[in-house]
């Protein structure tokens, strides 16, 4: 990424931050209220030319619960109730900002993986996927939204594959205006979970 499109980058994602902070310690509050513990969960992801770094999220699942699968499915069992709301809008993503303005990731880029899948399931071609910044949206990311798994398994064998194949679309063909698309369709998606997600209050 150019330095100064980083450092743009950088500017937008500490703004984004003080313009959300209050959405942010409501988050944290409703963590705390529901399964106290640590607010935050750091996960170790593979990031440009597989150097590892900490990605951040709000913590979703109960302290209690067990290490178990490396993928949170859609019915995890390990999920809080109000861990479950977080993910379903990606609230839980917010904190990546911080990793935004840190430079080690872009706003939008092929999502970060952890290392255990990209050491065994990555091919030479999906390698390509780490020559640019991971970002907070991609093609591979807007469809796992509404392919999420339920397991390993159904991961390796379905989404993951799919997922690198648009993303990989995406190293080749990047480029601003296609990148401005990306984040209108996902403030697009998110803004319809969110409409849903309120009709569905009223109803019930």
């Amino acid at each position: 990424m150019p330095r100064r499109r980083r450092k743009a980058e950088a500017v937008l994602a500490a703004a984004a931050l003080l313009l959300t902070a209050p959405l942010l310690s409501i988050v944290a509050i409703g963590i705390l209220i529901s399964d106290p513990g640590p607010v935050f969960y750091p996960a170790e992801r593979v990031g440009v030319r597989g150097a590892r770094f900490r990605m951040y999220k709000f913590r979703t699942m109960r302290i209690a619960a067990d290490r178990g699968s490396r993928i949170t499915g859609a019915r995890d069992a390990r999920v809080s109730a109000f861990g479950r709301w977080l993910r379903r809008l990606k609230l839980d993503e917010l904190p990546q900002l911080v990793n935004i303005i840190r430079g080690d990731m872009a706003f939008v880029g092929p999502r970060p993986e952890d290392p255990w899948f990209v050491d065994r399931y990555y091919t030479g071609a999906d390698r390509e996927t780490l020559e640019v910044p991971p970002g907070l949206t991609s093609p591979g990311t807007l469809y796992y939204f509404t392919h999420e798994p339920d397991s390993e398994e159904s991961y390796i064998s379905g989404p993951l594959q799919t997922k690198l194949a648009l993303d990989r679309a995406y190293v080749r063909e990047a480029s601003a205006v296609y990148d401005l698309r990306l984040a209108y369709e996902t403030i697009r998606v998110l803004g319809r979970v969110l409409i849903s997600s309120m009709q569905a209050g009223r109803l019930h």
